[in-house]
């Protein structure tokens, strides 16, 4: 018997949801409704500077209002801290966590961006650094040392993937200098503990699944199927952020029915030729993920203006 697809919608309430929330989420929804799975709803409120109440509410409430509805809703990450902490002692255990004392401005000074997608890469600096060489009075992040070896797995859009933790990384941070946990390990906590067994998410965060992969092997766990999709731009190919306002279902429900926003989304999507009206439900059934678009970033402007 094959297992129970089970997928999750995991926002952070730190704003209002944008279209490229909702592309996210369709695609996810679609994708455990067509295969006849579960559906999770996790907010992602790690970082208590940015996270709200009424964001996490209205986040809801935007959800619901799209048809786009979830079979459980998980505690928040603000709840489940002490899950997270057992994860850093297993991986501190092992040897593998060590202290890191650079500000942002030394470790901008000192790493080169990578190639490719103008990441930073952790040099090491503070990998060796002796006990009596550590800094008085400064709180540390901590950080997890990575091997000099590919991670490899295959995107369930973007195809096979491979990455040199070492080269395309370094040791990246699991916990923050303010004790707040870091998103790489919470979310494999999370889904693991959760039975997630497929993640769709936008393909901004591609560059984080190695090392998502990484820990679900140290820590012993199963790790989920990835679909990276699209980002939805602006016409300067800036994508859209929460911060910037831009295009956020607040607005756009006083202007639009759900069913035309559901539809401009299935058409960026490559779901339907054109941006007609439709409900969530009605696209589930023929739903497969070979339709779906392999562009990686898709000019929303364009298609507001035909519907």
């Amino acid at each position: 018997m094959k297992p129970e697809t089970v997928g999750r919608f995991a926002p952070s309430p730190s704003g209002i949801m944008h279209l490229g929330n909702a592309y996210s989420a369709l695609l996810a929804w679609l994708s455990v409704r067509a295969a006849g799975g579960r559906m999770i709803l996790r907010i992602e409120d790690l970082d208590p500077d940015r996270s709200r109440q009424e964001y996490a509410d209205a986040i809801r409430r935007d959800l619901l209002w799209l048809g786009l509805d979830w079979d459980l809703e998980s505690a928040p990450q603000s709840a489940r801290t002490r899950r997270y902490a057992a994860a850093f002692e297993q991986l501190a255990e092992m040897g593998l966590v060590y202290p890191c004392y650079c500000t942002r401005a030394q470790l901008h000074a000192a790493s080169a961006p990578h190639a490719s997608d103008g990441q930073t890469v952790y040099p090491g600096t503070c990998r060796d650094l002796a006990p009596d060489a550590r800094p008085a009075g400064r709180a540390p992040a901590w950080r997890v040392r990575v091997p000099d070896e590919d991670v490899e797995f295959c995107d369930g859009r973007m195809g096979p993937v491979r990455e040199n933790l070492a080269r395309d990384c370094g040791d990246f941070i699991i916990r923050r200098s303010d004790g707040v946990y870091a998103y790489q390990l919470a979310v494999v906590v999370d889904d693991a503990e959760m039975g997630v067994s497929q993640v769709v998410r936008g393909c901004d965060l591609l560059h984080s699944t190695p090392r998502q992969l990484y820990l679900y092997r140290l820590l012993g766990l199963q790790a989920p199927e990835f679909y990276h999709v699209s980002l939805l731009c602006a016409p300067d190919g800036r994508r859209l952020s929460k911060r910037d306002g831009d295009l956020d279902l607040g607005a756009l429900r006083q202007r639009y029915s759900a069913e035309q926003i559901v539809g401009l989304l299935a058409c960026a999507a490559g779901l339907q030729p054109t941006p007609a009206p439709v409900r969530a439900e009605e696209l589930a059934e023929a739903f497969r993920w070979e339709k779906v678009t392999a562009e990686t970033a898709v000019d929303i402007r364009a298609w507001m203006e035909t519907i």
